[in-house]
Parts: structure tokens; C-alpha cells; sequence
């Protein structure tokens, strides 16, 4: 009895040893190259330790796995790396020493690294997820400049596209057929931020036949915003412009940087019935929201920082001080005003989902003075309306009634030069 027990007790410990000792498993290893910042993200069954640190002449930064295992997953992530990637140029992985797997990025330039782990969620494992940003950050303004310089040729440098800004007076040229119909569209250039909902880690909603919200959302912003582009006295500016994941809080500072007259942020909708259908429109509630889908939905899109994973150790004072700044109210007004042109136009191509604007706590709109609309162009859980959504000849009709909403509001509710409020650490 005795010998039996102590046999099992021994057979134990020796479980216990090697379970200690095993080397955690990569399972997924992804790289998500953009303009903005480039995120690399490593998922595993367990969290997993690390160290970090950089080397210059040349730039490089140096990432220890510590008790991983150098599974194909990590092996292959090298291949990943694409030549156009604006902050890695190389990356090398390898068994640095027994139970410490090593990644070695080369950089193109000098970088803000940022690394952090991130808590299963949704159909993710633990993840370490590694965001590089460039040590100057990109200016949307400058941007929006340099496509106009580079629009109007080598040979144009007039006074006017040379000092380009959202104040700047460029008036279309004179109408000598008809009055211009929307007379704000005279005074000064009009810059709309286009924000395509979720991306990168980040799918969005998905339709039954594979279609993903990210996707679609992309799609229907670009198509707006040449649109937009065309329209004189009118710029767009893409809060994303490509298959990559910003924190809600990101897409409503990247706008105001801008100095965005509006914010528009674009969405698919779902729902676990494939029969709900049709589009909608909501604006910011301070208080609470107009109905429970509304609440519903709300608190959904407000989720996509937990799946597209959000660094929470980085300070946000933005959004929590936003709602007590007095000109809350008055842009929730002008959100609400823009809303219902939008959804009066979306309603000649579509069905509308409750025929009104509804408003919830939506943490992208809580800009304290940009008037700022989400909209809902669809349900891509509606086998139908999921067709339409991937339709490109759609995308078009639904961009234009974008537009035209965005039109009659400014034809209505001139866009005065507003105060951008300031906030501090």
C-alpha cells in the first residue's frame, strides 16, 4: 500500500515537472502593416513573458519570448513582412538561448515602440502584441496637403495650394448656368473625416456568407471620400486606409487633428435574425439611449477595442472628460441635424431600419465639437442586404446619399469656424 502510494505520489510530481517546464505554444502569429503604426501580434494558448529593448547604427528592436516555443507559427512571420512596410524592413526569429525564443526587427527608421499583453477575448487566446509607431506621428492635415500638392502636379505652386488648410477660402469656380445649391460650400474647404468601422484584429460583424464588416465598411469610406474629393470646396480625410485596427479613442483624436467640419463613421450592422434589415443613423445621447437596440448596439461597437485590442495602459483623458465640456450640447444638436439628412437620403436607396435617428452612448462620436453621425448602411446578417453591401455599384449609391445628406446639411447649418477645445495630461 505504502509502495503504491508513494509510486503515484512520484508520478504526479514527475507530471507537475514537465508541465512546469513546457514551452508555451504559439498558435497564431499575425502582422498588420500601416501608414499610421504597424502591429505585430503573437497569440498562444497562455500568456506569455517577455523583455524588450532597442539597438541603433543600425535601428533595431530586440523582443525575448521567454518559456516559448519556436513553433511554425513564429517561424513563419518572417515571410510576413512586406516591402512596403513603412517601419520594418527585415525581422529574424530564432532560439536565443534554452526556454528564450528571440525576435529581431529591423527598423527603417526610429520608432515608438509599444508592448503589451492582452487577456482572451471573443475567438482570441492571451495575445502579445507589439504596436510600432514612428517617432514623428503622422499629421492627417499634412497628409491631406501633400495629396493635394501631389494632385495639382509638379508645375502648380500657386499661393493657394501652397498654404492649403481647412480655413483656407477656395471657391469654386463661378457658377453661369445656375445658382450654387449649397452656398456653404463656397466660403472655405470643408474637410469630412470618414471613419470605415473596426479592422485589423478587429473583423467587425460577419455575414453568412463570409463577408466582413471591416471589409465592407473600407470599401463604401473610399468611395465616399471620392466623392467628397470631387466635390468643390470639399476634402475627405480616411481615419483608416487600409486593414488595420485603431482604438475608438484614436479615430475621434486622428479627426479633430484634422480639424474635421464632421465626422462620419461608417458601419454594417447585425443581428442574430437574418430577417432584421435596413439602414440607420445615430447620433451621441448624453443621457441614455432612445431604445434598447440602440443600447444594444451601442455597447457592441463600444466592445471593438476589447477584440481588436486596445492598449489600456496608455492614458485616455480625452473621452473621459469629453461629456463635460459645454459645447457638448450644441454639437450633439448639429450630430442630430446632419443625422437626419443622412437618413432621408439612405432612404431612397434602402429600406430604413426604424425611420428615425437614434441615439446611444457611442464612444467614437464623443467629439466635444465636431458633429459627428454613425451609420448603419445595412444588415450584412441579411442575406439580401449582405449582397447589396458587396455590390460595388451599391457601395456608390450609398456613398452619393452619404454625400448628398452631408450637402443639405451644410446648405442648412453653415459651418462656422469652431473652437476646437484643448485637453491637457
Amino acid at each position: 500500500m505504502f509502495e503504491r502510494t508513494l509510486k503515484t505520489i512520484l508520478l504526479l510530481l514527475l507530471v507537475w515537472i514537465h508541465s512546469a517546464n513546457a514551452e508555451i505554444a504559439v498558435t497564431s502569429a499575425r502582422l498588420w502593416p500601416a501608414q499610421d503604426y504597424t502591429r505585430l501580434t503573437v497569440e498562444s494558448k497562455s500568456s506569455i513573458r517577455y523583455k524588450q529593448f532597442t539597438l541603433s547604427n543600425p535601428e533595431r528592436l530586440v523582443i525575448d519570448l521567454e518559456e516559448t516555443e519556436l513553433s511554425e507559427a513564429l517561424n513563419d512571420l518572417s515571410n510576413k513582412v512586406s516591402k512596403d512596410d513603412p517601419y520594418i524592413s527585415s525581422l529574424r526569429i530564432g532560439r536565443f538561448k534554452p526556454g528564450v525564443v528571440r525576435l529581431v526587427l529591423d527598423l527603417k527608421s526610429q520608432v515608438k515602440p509599444q508592448l503589451f499583453s492582452l487577456k482572451p477575448v471573443g475567438e482570441y487566446g492571451h495575445r502579445l502584441v507589439l504596436d510600432i509607431y514612428p517617432a514623428m506621428p503622422v499629421d492627417p492635415l499634412m497628409a491631406l496637403l501633400e495629396q493635394r500638392l501631389a494632385a495639382s502636379g509638379p508645375s502648380d505652386s500657386s499661393p493657394e495650394v501652397a498654404t492649403f488648410s481647412p480655413e483656407a477660402v477656395t471657391p469654386p469656380p463661378p457658377e453661369t448656368t445656375s445658382p450654387q445649391p449649397y452656398p456653404e460650400l463656397r466660403n472655405r474647404v470643408l474637410v469630412i473625416a470618414l471613419d470605415a468601422g473596426h479592422g485589423g484584429e478587429d473583423p467587425g460583424a460577419l455575414g453568412r456568407r463570409g463577408t466582413r464588416e471591416k471589409d465592407v465598411t473600407l470599401s463604401i469610406a473610399r468611395q465616399l471620400k471620392t466623392q467628397i474629393d470631387a466635390t468643390p470646396g470639399m476634402r475627405a480625410v480616411l481615419i483608416r486606409d487600409g486593414d488595420y485596427f485603431i482604438p475608438l479613442s484614436g479615430r475621434v483624436e486622428k479627426a479633430r487633428r484634422a480639424h474635421a467640419d464632421l465626422f462620419v463613421s461608417i458601419h454594417a450592422d447585425a443581428f442574430v435574425k437574418p430577417h432584421a434589415r435596413g439602414s440607420s443613423v445615430f447620433a451621441l445621447s448624453e443621457g441614455g439611449a432612445t431604445s434598447a437596440s440602440a443600447r444594444w448596439l451601442a455597447k457592441k461597437e463600444n466592445e471593438a477595442d476589447l477584440i481588436g485590442g486596445v492598449n489600456l495602459a496608455v492614458k485616455d483623458p480625452y473621452l473621459a472628460r469629453t461629456l463635460l465640456d459645454l459645447s457638448q450640447t450644441a454639437t450633439i444638436n448639429d450630430s442630430m441635424k446632419l443625422a437626419k439628412h443622412v437618413l432621408n437620403e439612405l432612404g431612397g436607396i434602402n429600406t430604413l431600419h426604424r425611420g428615425r435617428v437614434e441615439q446611444a452612448g457611442f464612444a467614437v462620436l464623443k467629439s466635444p465639437d465636431v458633429p459627428s453621425i454613425l451609420i448603419e448602411t445595412a444588415f450584412i446578417s441579411n442575406p439580401t442586404e449582405e449582397r447589396r453591401l458587396k455590390d460595388v455599384s451599391y457601395q456608390k449609391k450609398m456613398a452619393n446619399a452619404i454625400l448628398s445628406g452631408i450637402k443639405h446639411y451644410f446648405a442648412q447649418s453653415p459651418a462656422l469656424s469652431r473652437h476646437k477645445v484643448a485637453f491637457g495630461d
